[in-house]
Order: structure tokens, then sequence, then C-alpha cells
């Protein structure tokens, strides 16, 4: 990784030929987090992390196994290097922070196996948390495989978990698992979560006594599996644990394989006090790979139109898509998405008018695709158009040849190393078409969007659709809105295709229309795709449009403040001189709330939440006191956003 080669080097501890007993501690730089690394008398790797001096997780186990070699066990400890300062500043197109920073220290272990291999740990403190990943430095031409990574995480009893079960591959409808598209376990002892299931998807939340855990994973770099978590032997254990052997592109690996040298992926936890700075933290882009050469000028982050939503497949015709287009333009917003089976139901010829057409309006259109390959049996298409390198040049230079913007492509196959690696073979090929990539049916991005600035968004979320399919999801729609900052949300974007005013066809909406209306803001996706359709907007009142037309997807700051996860949410998210703060009661009852501002001291904003009833809207002039001290009540499964539209200091 470039990082490595940036760090500040400092001298090297020697420890050549300890082999036991030998505990190494490492500190963050403001010295709240800190690791202790022991290798066993056995040569067995662990490691135990501390918050503010009490342990969050008590003896990691460390180490991997490849087909050649065994590095879990019978190691031996060469040297410790530093701790060296890494040091960087880097800007997102889009998300909770447009210029992040990324201040840490690193340890690096050196191991050698008991037949003669080298294996190095790399840890990284810093005031958000910890990561660490393994490193072969050795060189060698051989294909290596990796059969088993040890890394688990020990969390003291009586620890709770905000976790999203893992669904079994090729399950579900058309054998799309898994898509990370379960139903979150909210607030749960760690302890009573089954070990027989498929296991639990990143990234996961996790309550001690004292701390706020946030636990995931950086993208491979083409050289690894996506990994997700099980539970391990103890009640309070969890472990990385690798795809299902169906998990991969069409005859591609599924299990890490790689030349020499390789590092795997980071592993990233975050960690804190209250859970502020997993909300604010960018510690899962601050561990990926900074974006390769090209040119990403092109990649514009917006809000999109989109029939699909609510309409389903009846509306993707030719005059549906023309007024969505237009739409789109009247509340100013940068794209339109046109769902499946255009190339049937609307076709080529008339999919270049509609091109046409919204460039006039300054619409960018997006169209659907499937991702097809053998992993899934959706008939949906375009379909196969994607599959090889052959057939997305000539398809993606056709879209770029009409002016359209982007794709959207559904229905992947799992996690294996291969399908990772197809997701950054469509990106690429995208990127040269300046073409914007949003992914559904899909893994979770893990930092990506950092490394490929053209990718927009992923689903990897049972998001709003699933909310018009069955009631239990659409009674879930408020907790998971108070929840997503710390879990799902908390560093990639997530494409829940928010806010709908009017009613689903066959289940009941639960969320107040103030709470729809916080979702614009809670939520991040570099391209925010609302599942309003033109005739619910015409229904809301002047100033909700005028809201609508006007939240931005990209902010220069987030400021968690209050909210406890799945009961109720407030954030404060800026873009430029404008604040806007949107809240969620997910509670059963009435919560009063002191909220302190002091970016909005002594300004007056607007306040836009629920009138007498759910499915309506009210509005008025708010202004905190002089220390910025405001007190809003919100009633259960309601919401509100207030808008500071004056430059503040």
């Amino acid at each position: 990784m470039k990082r490595l080669l940036n760090a500040i080097a400092v001298p090297i501890l020697a420890i050549a030929g300890c082999s036991g007993g030998n505990e190494v501690p490492m500190t963050s730089p403001d010295g709240k987090v800190m690791l202790t690394f022991e290798l066993d008398q056995s040569g067995l790797p662990t490691f135990t992390a501390y918050y503010q001096d009490t342990d969050v997780i008590t003896r990691g186990v460390l180490g991997i196994v490849r087909a050649d070699t065994d590095f879990s066990r019978g190691l031996r400890m060469d040297s410790i290097s530093g701790p060296a300062t890494v040091n960087e500043n880097y800007t997102l197109s889009y998300g909770k922070k447009k210029a992040a920073s990324y201040n840490a220290l690193r340890h690096t272990v050196h191991l050698t196996s008991s037949s003669g291999e080298a294996m190095d740990i790399v840890f990284q403190i810093s005031n958000d948390g910890f990561a660490f990943c393994y490193r072969f430095p050795d060189r060698s031409e051989e294909l290596k495989y990796i059969t088993e990574e040890k890394s688990s995480f020990g969390f003291p009893e009586e620890t709770l978990a905000w976790i999203q079960p893992r669904a079994a591959s090729k399950s579900g409808w058309n054998q799309t698992n898994p898509s990370y598209e379960e139903n979150y376990l909210i607030e749960v002892p760690l302890a009573t979560l089954v070990t027989d299931t498929n296991g639990y998807v990143f990234p996961a939340l996790f309550r001690t006594a004292n701390c706020w855990i946030n636990l995931t994973e950086s993208w491979p770099d083409r050289n690894y599996c996506g990994s997700h978590l099980a539970k391990g032997i103890g009640a309070n254990e969890m472990v990385i644990a690798f795809p299902e052997s169906t998990e991969g592109y069409t005859n591609g690996s599924v299990l890490p394989q790689s030349k020499l040298p390789w590092q795997t992926p980071w592993r990233i936890i975050t960690m804190g006090s209250t859970p502020e700075v997993i909300a604010e933290s960018t510690h899962g882009t601050d561990l990926a790979l900074p974006p390769g050469e090209g040119d990403f000028s092109y990649v514009r982050p917006g809000r999109a139109a989109w029939s699909w939503a609510l309409m389903k497949d009846g509306s993707v015709n030719y005059e549906m898509q023309r007024k969505f287009i237009s739409y789109a333009s009247e509340m100013g917003w940068e794209y339109c998405l046109i769902d499946v089976n255009w190339d049937k139901t609307i076709g080529w010829e008339k999919i270049a008018e509609l091109a046409k057409l919204a460039e006039e309006k300054k619409v960018g259109l997006i169209l659907w695709y499937n991702s097809a390959g053998d992993w899934n049996t959706v008939t949906y298409h375009p379909k196969d158009r994607l599959l090889t390198p052959e057939s997305r040049q000539e398809e993606f230079s056709k879209l770029a040849g009409l002016g359209i913007k982007g794709i959207k492509v559904d229905f992947f196959g799992g996690d294996g190393q291969s399908m990772m690696d197809y997701y950054q073979d469509i990106l690429a090929d995208a990127h040269r078409h300046r073409l914007v990539v949003n992914c559904h049916g899909s893994t979770l991005p893990r930092g990506l969007h950092r490394t490929w600035p053209n990718l927009v968004s992923m689903e990897a979320i049972r998001g709003f659709e699933f909310a018009t399919f069955d009631q239990e999801t659409a009674d879930l729609v408020p907790s998971k809105a108070t929840m997503l900052a710390f879990t799902r949300n908390a560093f990639d974007p997530m494409d829940f295709t928010p806010v709908c005013f009017t009613e689903y066809d066959n289940f009941k909406r639960v969320t107040g229309n103030g709470a729809e209306l916080a979702l614009a803001v809670l939520f991040l996706s570099g391209v925010q795709h609302y599942a309003e359709t033109p005739k619910g907007m015409a229904t809301v009142p002047d100033y909700v449009r005028e809201m609508m037309s006007e939240i931005p997807v990209s902010w220069d700051e987030t400021r968690f403040i209050d909210g406890y996860p799945g009961r109720y949410i407030v954030l404060a998210r800026r873009s430029g001189d404008d604040w806007y703060v949107a809240g969620v009661n997910a509670e059963e009852n009435p919560i009063r709330l002191n909220l302190k501002l002091p970016f909005a001291e002594g300004i007056s904003g607007t306040i836009i939440t629920e009138g007498e009833t759910l499915r309506s809207f009210s509005h008025d002039t708010i202004t905190p006191d002089q220390s910025g001290m405001v007190i809003v009540q919100i009633m259960p499964n309601r919401g509100f956003v207030i808008r500071f539209a004056q430059p503040v200091q």
C-alpha cells in the first residue's frame, strides 16, 4: 500500500529469538486506545484492546493458515518495528466529510513460522480505534493459498450487539443471496447469537460497559475474498469467516490466493465512549487504498428520480420515463434512473431520445443492468452484457456515445475473491467511459468508493423496496433510521432509496412525513435515489418541495448531536455555510431533547416536522439561544429537519 511507504520510520526494537511471554504495548496518539500484543509459550499470537484503561476486546487470537505453512501457532517473534507515524490528508467526493485526515501510530510485529516462512502483523492505532492486517514480505511467483484466517475478537460479558445475519449463498429469490439484505438484530446480548447460522455481516456494532465498537474491514486489493463474522467458541467471541464455495465469479477463485509479497485487508475497529466517535469518524475510508491514476472530475454526486420504487416494473416505459426526467429537472435533481427491462420495454432508439431530453433538461440518465453469470436465475434484462471485458467495452462505448451518465448493476453473487474482483473490473471499465456505478443486490463497499470515486453507491441494506414487500420490514424503518449511522452507513454509501410521503400499495407505512424527510439528511449516498413520485411530491407543501430540492448529498462536516442506536437519533450535517439538523424517534413514547447546536448560536432556522397527523407537515421558525440550545419534542415514528441557511461562524 502506498501509505506504508509514506510513514516516518523510527528505530526498530530487536527481539530476535524470542518465542514466548512477550507482551508489547501500543497506544493511540491521545493515549485512550491501547493494545497489547503477546506471543504465548506455544507461539500463539494474541492481542487485548483497551479503551481508557478498560479492556474491550480480551485475548483476540491472530494468525493465518496458508496451504503451505501454518502462521497461527508455533511462531517466533523476530523483532518489532515502530512506532512509526502515519499522517494523511485526503478528499472524498461525497459522504459525511469531504476533507478527511488520518493520524495513527504503526507497529509491525515480524514473525517466523516453524518452517521458516516470514509473516508480519501490522497494527495502526489512531484516536478513533485501531486496525490490523497481515503481510507476507517474501517474494514468490508461486501462487499461495489461504485456507483460514484465525482473527477473533473476544468481548466482555454482557456485551450488546447491533448486527445483521448473513443469508446462505444461492438462497432467497432467484438464488440472489447473500446480498446483505436481512433485518438487523438490534441491541441483543452478544452471548445469545446463535452459532449454527451463516454468520453475520460487516459492519457490526457492539457496546460494552464503557465503550462502543464498530467492527468492519477494508476492500481487498484483488488478493482476498470479502469476509464476515461468525460466532467463536466463547459466548462473546466473534471470528473472521470466509465465503461459501458458491460465492465466486464463474469458475473463479473464492478463497484468498496471491503471489508474494501479499498484504491482506485491514480489520478495522472503531471505538469510543459514546457512539459519537463512530458517527463522525472516517476510519473505514482512512484504511482504503487511494484512487489510482485518472481523472474522476466527471463524478457528480447528486439526487435521482426513480419510478420503480413505488411503481415497479410497469413504470419502465417511454412515456413514464419522460415524466420522471421532467420531474428530476423540476426538482433540481441531477439524475433519473431507468430500471429493469428498459432494453425491451423502451429500446435503444427511444433510450437515445430520452438521453437527448435529459441532456436538454440537465439531468443525467442511469440505466439498470443484471450482473448475470451463473450465480443467479433472475430473468430481468439487460443481462450478460457486463461479464467480459469485450462485452463491457462494447456496451459502455454505446452508453457513452448516447450521453448516458451511469449504470446500476444488480444481483451480484457473493464475497469470493473473483467476485470482489468483478466489482473492480466493472468500475475500472466504467471509469474509462466516464460512467458512475451503483451496485444493488451487492456486498458492502468497505471503503471502495475512495479507491474508485465513480462508485456512487451500493445497496447492501434491507431498504425501502423491502418495506413495500412485507410489513415486518416496514415496521422496522424508524429503528433502522436511528442505527445505520453507526452500522451500515457509518463509513460507506448506502442506497436505501429513502423518502416516501405517500402510501405503499400493500403494506402500511409507519413513518411520519417528518421522519421520511429526515432520511434525506440521515442517510449517505453519492447518488440519493428518492422513492417519491411526481404525483406524490405534488401533494406536499411548497416548503417541503423546496427542502427536497436543496438537501445535498455531499457534506463538508458531520456532527453527532444526540441519540441511541435503535431508539432515536439527531445528526447535523454542513454543506458550505448551511447546516441541516435531522432527527427521528423510533421509541414508543414521545421524547423531549435539549439539543446543543453551537454552530447555530442565536441564529434562526426553519424546522419542518409532522403536523397533527403522521401524513401531514408543519413548519416554523426556530432559534437556539445564545448558548446554541434548542428544545425539540419528537412523537413516536416521527422526525424533523432544521435548516440553518444563514452564514455561521
